[in-house]
């Protein structure tokens, strides 16, 4: 007797939800409580931007989750070792070279959320029939941004309180950082009786055994597309401004005045970046995607991609001014905004461009590329904002998101384009 499949409001937002909140704790949280933990620019804005490594070499291991195990499987293990990692990371906090050991435990806990990537844009593209799938795509976006509403603004707002109530830095991070990892095995109990069991999410190697993973020929479908340069170089250019505010923009408003940054609190900054800054970029994510929607991708990409980098020009008067802070909340929500309808359009594109059998693996390539165009200037932003000071740097940012947009006069990109819906 077949069973009826519970329905995928049940389970795609909360699968999205715990793909959000690790990357976002990797990705931003952590350059927040090593700066009050009272690690340098340089050295956090290195490490963390290596974090991003799993995410680029994904590409390398996708086949092997398309082949080996459920998508189902890997969404559980991935899960509940993600549980074990965030665990970790809170406890560190509190031992004297808390900084390599919380540092190896965010690295295990890159690849393990790199795969669940994978495994959950897998499960989404199995579980889901076609038109399912055009209908949540915006609902897995919301979700996915709600997780980062959660994690880099109530999580770093409660550490804020706590460091004011318990006047313990370490230890109001450990607290936080531990909600965050209960918060994982809520929700791998959940899925564990929640999600479907869709008859297509069977391993491979059991439809042919003896099958050899296709490494070369998913790699080389993906670059034999036309206009593959025009494609890399958009890939990898397009955030290249971005890339480079992205971790300073956090430090710059948490260092202190007579350092050059703006002495927010980190009850403040979870507020202004992580609460408003986030409802705004969330906000820019779902009009963006109904502005693609109707209008089509071609016409919306540079327009988007003006809204994504012109505002960075904001930093270079919070950096030249240092306004009141009633002044910082606008400009920061704003910026977040353009950075939301800017990245909308960026993976719109991603989605056309990964077609045919491999789609999922060719997905898993084309964000591994867009975390390395992430990587590599994240890495030495923190070393160049520290020789030149935040205002140069800033304006630095402006100049190199020029690049970018330039690419995108050389992009296949061919109407008629009917993007998915919202």
């Amino acid at each position: 007797m077949k069973t009826r499949s519970p329905s995928p409001w049940t389970y795609i937002p909360t699968l999205y939800f715990a793909e959000g909140v690790p990357n976002v704790i990797i990705s931003s949280v952590s350059v927040i409580f090593y700066k009050k933990l009272g690690i340098d620019n340089d050295q956090i804005t290195a490490w963390t931007s290596f974090l991003y490594l799993p995410w680029v070499i994904k590409m390398f291991w996708g086949p092997v989750v398309d082949i080996y195990a459920t998508k189902r499987t890997w969404i559980l293990v991935t899960q509940f070792a993600m549980f074990c990692c965030l665990s970790l990371v809170a406890l560190s906090l509190q031992l004297p070279n808390f900084f390599f050991i919380s540092l190896a435990a965010l690295t295990v806990g890159a690849f393990i959320s790199a795969t669940y990537d994978i495994a959950t844009d897998g499960f989404y593209m199995l579980a889901l029939n076609p038109e399912q799938q055009a209908f949540f795509v915006g609902i897995r976006s919301l979700f996915y941004r709600i997780a980062v509403l959660f994690g880099s603004g109530l999580l770093v707002v409660l550490a804020g309180r706590l460091e004011t109530t318990l006047n313990n830095i370490p230890l109001s991070w450990t607290i936080s950082l531990g909600f965050s990892a209960v918060i994982f095995a809520i929700l791998f109990i959940f899925h564990r009786f929640v999600l479907p069991l869709p008859e297509s999410d069977t391993p491979r190697q059991t439809q042919a055994q003896g099958e050899k993973i296709p490494f070369v020929d998913i790699i080389q479908s993906y670059f034999r597309q036309e206009k593959i340069g025009a494609i890399l170089a958009f890939i990898l250019l397009y955030r290249l401004g971005e890339a480079m505010l992205l971790k300073v923009a956090s430090l710059f408003l948490l260092d202190k005045l007579d350092k050059g940054g703006l002495g927010v609190s980190t009850e403040q900054f979870g507020l202004i970046y992580g609460t408003f800054g986030v409802l705004s970029l969330i906000i820019g994510g779902i009009l963006g995607g109904l502005i693609i929607s109707r209008y089509g991708l071609k016409k919306c990409l540079l327009p988007m991609a003006l809204a994504l980098n012109l505002p960075d020009i904001f930093y270079v008067y919070l950096a030249y001014a240092k306004p009141s802070l009633t002044l910082v909340y606008p400009l920061v929500s704003l910026e977040q905004f353009g950075y939301g309808l800017g990245f909308t359009a960026f993976s719109v594109y991603l989605m056309y461009i990964c077609q045919g059998e491999y789609k999922t693996s060719h997905y898993a390539i084309s964000t591994g590329l867009m975390a390395l165009g992430l990587m590599l200037p994240g890495a030495i932003s923190g070393t160049i904002q520290q020789a030149v000071g935040y205002p140069l740097f800033f304006v630095l940012v402006c100049l190199l998101t020029i690049p970018g947009m330039l690419t995108i006069f050389f992009i296949p990109l061919q109407e008629p384009v009917k993007p998915p819906a919202i």
